[in-house]
């Protein structure tokens, strides 16, 4: 075996004991992940520098030396000093643009790891410049139309990466991240998000993605906005498990938790509005607070002429109130730590209090303790949560655009809705 073949195959060894450590080590090892790796870095370029004389190819030595020290989640200076060198030696030589792009990557310099990845899709067409231009090209700026663009090219990108090897669990999960940001950007056709489930998925099917905290973070924020919260919060606790070092999936998780406690303490308490003010709130209940709905019809978001009758909180059913309408006072607002959802609670007339929660609403344009709401053809869901000891089940209602609101007998206008945004977050692989 030669020089070269000897360290290719070293290195070889370094990523599979990176990519399969929890498979092989088990999830309690975690922690020691990064450590374990490091120290097998070392030894990695011990041996490229024992069989440096020996390998003629100063290019790929360079590749294999960045490509060693490219191992770690974190920036290295040295690694791009000597990727830096390989292309230069070689600039056909695709892996090292690929390394280089991905360094680059780590230290946030965003459009020269572009750079990198076209440069070399230039040279070979490749899974690896193909899925991680799909994550680039998520990152750069513009204006929303621009920045839709940019998405629905990185759509495609990790589309062509899947179609290059549709074994590889980490082109599957670029692509699940490519269509969530596709399904916020470009006004949330359930599509996109369907299809993100069923790439993450496909991700999970693989040990290197399967294993890999962005999948489960990710997923786990798609959940949160499906509410389905038991889903949600167990995928922030397998990323934190998988990455204790990050602390992004823990904060999620605790703020997804705060979120529920408050909503099921504030519906319980009916907004801890004292008993003489909620019986006045409630006598304040007119027909007219309808509004366009009083006359028994609406129109709905398809354009279809809907009929329509009042019902009780008492009276709804889980899934979609076909022909119904609810009239109901604010008793709160709950505040949470992002702006999506934006959620109240509710009493109709025999004081019976529900949660509520909207969608892409404009910053500023929520409801506020007082106003009279109406809903129609309200979506009712019966939330239970049972996750680290902490037990959770109430009934909730969704609702995804706010101009089907009428507050205070007036219909939210197209000003009060704006696209929700959620971040994807994309380590690099």
């Amino acid at each position: 075996m030669s020089s070269l073949e000897i360290v290719t195959k070293e290195v070889d060894k370094l990523y599979k004991f990176r990519d399969h450590f929890v498979e092989n080590h088990g999830i309690e090892k975690a922690a020691q992940k990064t450590e374990e790796v490091s120290k097998l870095m070392k030894e990695t370029l011990q041996a490229l520098e024992t069989h440096k004389d020996s390998i003629n190819d100063k290019a790929v030595f360079f590749m294999l030396q960045g490509k060693t020290l490219n191992v770690l989640p974190s920036y290295s200076p040295e690694a791009e000093e000597a990727l830096s060198k390989a292309v230069k030696l070689d600039p056909k030589l695709v892996e090292a643009w690929n390394q280089l792009g991905e360094n680059y990557w780590k230290k946030g310099k965003v459009p020269l790891a572009k750079n990198c990845f076209t440069g070399a899709l230039n040279h070979s067409k490749n899974k690896i410049s193909l899925r991680n231009l799909s994550m680039v090209l998520r990152q750069i700026g513009g204006n929303p139309s621009e920045r839709a663009k940019q998405v629905e090219e990185s759509v495609e990108k990790a589309k062509e990466a899947v179609q290059m090897d549709i074994q590889d669990g980490t082109s599957w999960l670029i692509l699940g991240n490519a269509y969530m940001s596709l399904f916020f950007a470009v006004g949330q056709a359930s599509q996109a998000l369907d299809q993100s489930m069923k790439a993450y998925a496909q991700a999970e099917k693989d040990p290197v993605a399967r294993d890999n905290p962005d999948l489960h973070f990710n997923r786990a924020v798609a959940y949160k906005y499906e509410e389905n919260y038991p889903q949600a919060l167990a995928g922030f606790s397998r990323a934190s498990q998988l990455d204790p070092s990050w602390p992004d999936p823990q904060t999620q998780e605790a703020h997804l938790l705060t979120f529920l406690s408050n909503v099921k303490e504030l519906t319980q308490a009916k907004g801890k509005i004292k008993p003489k003010r909620l019986q006045t709130m409630i006598e304040g209940l007119k027909s007219s607070d309808l509004g366009p709905y009083s006359g028994g019809t609406y129109t709905s978001p398809l354009g279809k002429s809907v009929d329509l009758s009042k019902c009780k909180f008492s009276e709804l059913k889980a899934e979609v109130n076909h022909n119904k309408v609810i009239l109901g006072k604010v008793v709160c607002t709950i505040a949470t730590s992002e702006p999506v959802p934006f959620t109240f609670c509710m009493v109709d007339d025999d004081e019976i209090c529900l949660p509520v929660t909207v969608y892409n609403i404009a910053q500023g344009s929520g409801v506020k303790i007082g106003d009279s709401v109406a809903i129609p053809e309200p979506y009712l869901q019966n939330v239970k949560v049972n996750h680290k000891n902490q037990e959770f089940d109430f009934r909730s209602i969704r609702v995804n655009s706010p101009i089907v609101l009428v507050v205070n007998g007036k219909k939210f206008g197209i000003d009060k809705q704006a696209p929700s945004v959620l971040a994807v977050h994309a380590m690099c692989d």
